[in-house]
């Protein structure tokens, strides 16, 4: 079954004026010439993304979207008409947004994180800036420590809000970050705990001894890139370290910690030397 807002791996039934005629042995839809390959063989297959175009039939494309369905990204507003939003997504008709989709009016020019989502009486794709909606709070299906993917949705004064694996809303506490996140901005995680309350807190690296073995890592990294020393001590300031290797003091002193009973370091008063 062809599934729209998604790729799709089709095969070449017939080759038109117009284009190829791309099938999955159910339902035909047209690849335009304009996304056609120098070469092709009726029956070789292509993975296509499905849409709607402008006169609401079923087409392919090679293009690659900004976001698919039951994605979240951050879009631009390209125009607004009387009906609502239209968003650039990389392709040649724009994202839909209707104005009781949009938590807040949206504004010509200007991004916002939209999710994007099939109506189901039109059978086109569109999206809602009302993220609430497309988040699932109660069947939790996260474990500490695990890797995530996260999308960056707003920042507060208490952290950074992010989007889950497209499916839940976590938190990033400000005094653990140690990079310049913004809205949008799509980065890896880890599962730091979920809470009682079912509200799952997020971090940038791993916690436990497994965050150890990765802070020892950044260290020993850094070590080799400068030529076996690193002018950081247990008495460095928090925000030197933070500046070099991009964690927390407690991090670093834990990793230190590490590489020194492996016998991989040497901590003098001027600093740490990589032992030969």
């Amino acid at each position: 079954m062809i599934q729209i807002g998604k790729y799709n791996t089709l095969k070449i039934v017939r080759d038109t004026s117009v284009g190829l005629f791309l099938s999955d042995g159910e339902k035909d839809v047209l690849l335009p010439n304009k996304y056609v390959p120098k070469t092709f063989e009726i029956g070789d297959e292509l993975n296509v993304f499905v849409y709607l175009d402008h006169e609401e039939r079923l087409t392919a494309t090679t293009l690659k979207p900004y976001i698919k369905l039951d994605e979240f990204a951050y879009l631009k507003v390209n125009y607004i008409n009387q009906y609502g939003a239209f968003l650039d997504w990389g392709l040649e008709k724009d994202l839909f947004v209707p104005f009781k989709e949009q938590a807040r009016k949206m504004e010509e020019g200007k991004r916002y994180l939209v999710y994007a989502y099939l109506d189901e009486q039109t059978d086109r794709l569109v999206a809602s800036s009302k993220s609430n909606q497309f988040l699932e709070t109660e069947n939790i299906e996260l474990e500490p420590n695990q890797e995530v993917d996260l999308i960056v949705s707003h920042i507060t004064e208490l952290g950074i809000n992010v989007i889950i694996n497209s499916k839940y809303k976590g938190l990033l506490y400000k005094d653990e970050v140690y990079d310049n996140l913004s809205p949008g901005k799509k980065i890896k995680g880890y599962i730091k705990a979920i809470r009682p309350d079912k509200k799952i807190d997020v971090s940038l690296t791993k916690t436990g001894v497994e965050a150890i073995d990765d802070s020892a890592q950044v260290v020993l990294d850094e070590l080799k890139a400068s030529k076996g020393f690193l002018r950081l001590t247990d008495n460095s300031h928090p925000e030197e370290i933070k500046t070099v290797l991009k964690m927390s003091k407690k991090a670093f002193k834990k990793a230190i910690g590490n590489l020194y009973k492996q016998k991989i370091i040497t901590i003098q008063e001027d600093g740490i030397y990589l032992n030969k």
